[in-house]
């Protein structure tokens, strides 16, 4: 069985397209008009062994909301396409990452019920051109 899909989002403020391979090796081709989400989205791919090919277009010169709302929307859709009848998925799963100066844990359940519990003290309002509060969006 092979867990890849490509899906492609249109909308009047972006353009969105997304390919996965969730049986890749880590290897990203990532490109976003925003840096710092380009640079989230690689490591999305390099630290979950994953092969992604993104490519990102939105009207940034407003803000960033839109590219990022989107891409998200866009990447858990090709990786809910990838992921098939979820044959073999155990559904849940959850890691503890400690990094730098941040310490995570992600709980994941992929039930296909969505639900989001963000508790991120993020103390800058800007990391290079990425607004943080953009993190949660997505």
């Amino acid at each position: 069985m092979t867990r890849k899909a490509k899906v492609a989002r249109r909308t009047k403020e972006t353009s969105i397209e997304v390919e996965v391979d969730l049986d890749g090796s880590g290897v990203a081709d990532v490109q976003t008009p925003i840096g710092f989400l380009t640079h989230m989205v690689e490591q999305i791919a390099r630290h979950g062994l994953v092969d992604l090919k993104v490519r990102a277009e939105g009207d940034t010169q407003i803000d960033g909301h839109h590219t990022t709302e989107d891409l998200a929307l866009t990447l858990g859709k090709a990786v809910a396409d990838a992921l098939g009848d979820r044959s073999g998925i155990r559904r849940y799963g959850s890691a503890t990452l400690p990094m730098d100066e941040a310490c995570v844990t992600c709980a994941l359940d992929l039930s296909g019920r969505p639900f989001t519990v963000w508790r991120v003290p993020l103390p800058k309002a800007r990391v290079g051109d990425f607004d943080t509060e953009l993190a949660e969006v997505f």
